[in-house]
């Protein structure tokens, strides 16, 4: 029952792509074509994740990461965080990982969301394709606005959070395995 329980919503995504499939054969198969794409992508970007967090938690002592990226951080913390989430590779889902580690190491909750929002908008393999592809104007100018923007909804999600639910996040991120 547990079991269920746990798998249920993949057990009812399976279901109703099961029905799909029986009313509509070609919508049901091309449920399945995603499906599949989705699980290969996931299998080629999740261990590669999990191969550099394991190095990060094991080599990068906490009292470094809290030094450059922790409470009394300030600006270099800002930029870092930026850094390595514009530097990083892969879809979203791998920066909540990262993230979780970071929060392990005693990272600043503000620089934790400024990494998860440069890893979504301001990666350096898309900021070169903008320049190629509209024109450095256009990319500069995209980049200039979501860097600040960035910045000011990490800042504004801290101020809206409770102490206590910040502090759950961190426990939770503590119990991370």
């Amino acid at each position: 029952m547990k079991l269920l329980k746990r798998y249920r919503f993949f057990l009812i995504t399976v279901l109703i792509i099961g029905i799909m499939t029986i009313i509509n054969k070609n919508l049901g198969m091309k449920a399945l074509g995603v499906v599949s794409y989705s699980i290969k992508e996931m299998i080629l970007v999740i261990p590669p994740v999990f191969i550099l967090l394991g190095l990060l938690d094991v080599w990068v002592p906490r009292e470094m990461m809290m030094k450059y990226m922790g409470q009394g951080s300030g600006l270099k913390g800002i930029v870092l965080a930026i850094l390595l989430g514009s530097a990083a590779a892969g879809p979203l889902y791998g920066a909540f990982p990262v993230a979780g580690v970071f929060m392990k190491k005693g990272v600043k909750f503000s620089n934790v969301l400024i990494f998860i929002g440069a890893w979504s908008t301001t990666k350096i393999p898309m900021f070169l394709f903008e320049m190629s592809a509209l024109g450095v104007p256009f990319a500069l100018t995209r980049l200039l606005v979501d860097i600040p923007g960035i910045i000011l909804i990490a800042y504004i999600l801290c101020m809206i959070m409770s102490k206590d639910g910040v502090d759950e996040i961190y426990r939770k991120a503590e119990l991370m395995e």
